[in-house]
């Protein structure tokens, strides 16, 4: 049952499963995608013994601005503090956390900047990253890299907006086809999906999103401060697991390549062979094993309340 929470800019629409006393996981979903796409991921946790959220990002599904005038930020630090504000507004003192795609890429400032708070980090489809163009945007793009990333190029035209805004389910089906070339999925799961681009924010936080990665859009000032600390790449120190695709066709894995500097704390790069983008749908069962493998090498739990943890 779809659940909903406020955070200080949002009501987060999640789906929560498992045992109410069970260690929690939260995992955050990428573009374009929603929380289902974790369905198979959570009943394999769940019978695991762990306690499962999965929220819906800014801009998908049932998710809601509180307020008409809050900019519509796709900034992934703005996805980093929506996470956290959600743990929060739940009680959750400490997590796992599972991040694919953008929920990769805001999953890696809040273990940076958080690490009392992210026991472990799995992350699914991409590198090492802070998100604050200053760093980011200044990292070097291999020729085949910059060509996967076309439609972030297109994104950053009025033409691209153009397009998303018209016919987004056709050029999102598009990308799914591009970025997991072997994975054939099905017409009803990208319709059961595809709801969630609906969203009236949904085109306005994705164009925000890539224009601001390039420097081409200005951020919301109340990140300013975060971002000042992410643009000196803070190392993460808590275990963490990156898997790529080996067939991705939107971030290839040369992106994740050389990363190793930006962890303190145990760091293992996964290549699989055959998965492309949408790996946690594609291959389930890998990214489970992958988790309870992680969970068991983390810091146990405390079971202290946010207040006390503060």
């Amino acid at each position: 049952m779809l659940k909903r929470i406020n955070t200080s800019l949002l009501e987060i629409a999640y789906e929560e499963r498992g045992d109410a006393n069970a260690d929690p996981v939260i995992l955050v979903h990428g573009f374009p995608d929603d929380a289902q796409t974790w369905e198979k991921v959570t009943n394999g946790l769940v019978a695991a013994g762990y306690r499962t959220f999965t929220p819906y990002v800014r801009g998908y599904g049932a998710t809601r601005f509180l307020d008409g005038n809050t900019q519509r930020s796709g900034q992934y630090i703005a996805l980093t503090q929506d996470l956290i504000e959600f743990a929060d507004a739940l009680d959750i003192d400490q997590f796992i956390l599972v991040g694919h795609d953008w929920g990769a890429r805001a999953a890696y400032p809040a273990a940076a900047l958080y690490p009392k708070r992210v026991r472990a980090l799995v992350a699914l489809a991409a590198g090492y990253g802070t998100g604050a163009p200053s760093h980011d945007a200044k990292q070097p793009v291999s020729l085949a890299q910059a060509r996967a990333y076309w439609y972030q190029w297109y994104f950053n035209l009025d033409k691209g907006r153009e397009a998303l805004a018209s016919d987004r389910r056709a050029l999102c089906r598009e990308l799914w086809k591009l970025w997991s070339p072997s994975w054939r999925f099905s017409k009803a799961a990208f319709d059961k999906t595809a709801v969630s681009f609906d969203n009236s924010d949904f085109v306005d936080v994705v164009i925000h999103s890539y224009r601001y990665r390039w420097a081409n859009a200005e951020g919301d000032p109340r990140y300013e401060e975060l971002v000042a600390q992410l643009a000196k790449a803070p190392k993460i120190k808590v275990p963490t697991t990156v898997i790529v695709g080996a067939e991705d066709g939107a971030t290839l894995t040369q992106a994740s390549e050389g990363k190793e500097r930006y962890f303190s704390g145990s760091y293992q790069r996964r290549v699989l062979r055959g998965v492309g983008h949408f790996i946690q749908r594609e291959q389930p069962k890998a990214v489970v094993e992958a988790i309870l493998k992680l969970a068991r090498t983390a810091k146990p739990v405390r079971r202290a309340s946010l207040s006390a943890s503060r």
